[in-house]
């Protein structure tokens, strides 16, 4: 059994996950459409794509395709999503799952009407860190867990200027000012797909920008943001706490890793850094780094990456970490590239084997709220001066 999928968005991440779509047994023709029409034509050359369509609303509208992939701009995807859904096709989503509430709440209810299947492809979800963790919450190894860390830090300088200027166009200043909090999926769905509870407050501070090249300048900001690195502090649910950082002007190698978690356990602790990662207990340090380490499946130097700016590439070309279980996973993928630490691969077979089997995605529309909401209702706190907010909860999926 397949299904047939649009890919929205042409731009430098949609290719890497166009082949992998393409490659995976559960799923048929790939299209593609874009607002930069050559764009959509030139992905659909390079990897044998079905074709191209004009326009989203053409692709929602055609009975050739029963899902969209959504790879456009942040702020985009709450409106495209309720779009897709509406028009009776899954959606998987590139994170963030939406900027506001109501979105979400949204997009909740639309998948609760429709019954279709929503996914928000978390890479976090699979990162090497993030699946040892959960595997020894399950185990009881950390005894009781009750704080965390979660840190997406990447600066600016390593490939987001260049990243902005191919997605924004002339006005990319206008965009690349993105509140750092509303981009959160990273690091509080690292934390929170290992410790499996949902952030209840939360207190934030951000740290204006003082760079002086009008990115974080909230006249030009399209967000009014002038914030570029940010804290915060969350609550979770049955006690404990959990503390992330989004920092987008920061000393740090974040092309050697982006994102980096710590747990605490009333037994035993697990810390992550650039390059090295231990687990720790009463007795001693056991270092864990090469459980966690993915290896490279492309080579930063390939020709299919001479459009992503070098400092990013790594997010493109890592393979699989020996903690990762490859065993579910179709063949096909085998020696095909994967990245962000090797969750290419797993969050594309979560998705094809949940819309073919209609079961609930790991990453589904009440997980997805939980990884984004908090990030939203940090940045009004710390629009607030760091005020403690409380964070609504959807609940829990329903069971299907």
């Amino acid at each position: 059994m397949t299904f047939s999928l649009g890919i929205v968005g042409a731009g430098q991440f949609s290719g890497q996950f166009a082949k992998l779509f393409l490659a995976h047994p559960g799923v048929g023709d790939v299209h593609v459409t874009d607002l930069l029409p050559e764009r959509a034509e030139q992905l659909a050359a390079a990897e044998g794509l079905a074709g191209t369509f004009p326009s989203y609303e053409a692709m929602l509208e055609s009975k050739a395709v029963d899902a969209v992939a959504i790879f456009t701009q942040r702020w985009t995807h709450g409106p495209l999503v309720l779009q897709g859904l509406n028009a009776g096709k899954h959606v998987y989503s590139a994170v963030p799952m939406a900027i506001t509430r109501e979105e979400i709440a949204a997009i909740i209810e639309a998948v609760r009407a429709t019954g279709l299947t929503y996914m928000m492809g978390e890479t976090s979800q699979y990162n090497p860190a993030t699946v040892h963790a959960r595997d020894q919450i399950a185990e009881g190894a950390f005894g009781r867990l009750f704080y965390a860390e979660g840190d997406y830090v990447h600066d600016m300088d390593l490939g987001f200027y260049e990243a902005y200027q191919y997605s924004g166009g002339e006005n990319w200043k206008a965009t690349a000012s993105y509140p750092p909090l509303l981009y959160p999926t990273h690091s509080v769905g690292g934390v929170l797909g290992a410790w499996q509870t949902h952030a209840v407050s939360v207190s934030a501070i951000g740290v204006k920008d003082d760079r002086g090249d009008k990115v974080f300048d909230q006249e030009i900001s399209q967000f009014g943001n002038d914030i570029s690195n940010a804290t915060a502090l969350f609550e979770v649910f049955g006690g404990g706490s959990f503390r992330t950082n989004e920092f987008r002007r920061v000393g740090y190698p974040s092309h050697i890793r982006e994102s980096r978690f710590r747990f605490f356990g009333t037994e035993a602790s697990m810390e992550q850094l650039a390059t090295v990662s231990f687990w720790q207990d009463k007795t001693g340090v056991k270092d864990i780094t090469e459980l966690l380490e993915p290896k490279p499946t492309l080579a930063p130097d390939d020709p299919s990456l001479e459009h992503i700016a070098p400092a990013l590439r790594a997010a493109f070309t890592s393979g699989s970490a020996p903690v990762h279980d490859r065993s579910r996973l179709p063949r096909e993928f085998d020696h095909l590239h994967n990245g962000h630490e090797g969750s290419h691969h797993f969050l594309v077979d979560d998705f094809a084997t949940a819309v073919n089997t209609r079961t609930l995605p790991s990453v589904n529309a009440w997980v997805a709220a939980r990884y984004t909401l908090p990030g939203i209702v940090a940045h009004e706190s710390a629009r607030q001066g760091g005020a403690r907010l409380e964070i609504p909860d959807f609940g829990d999926a329903p069971r299907i």
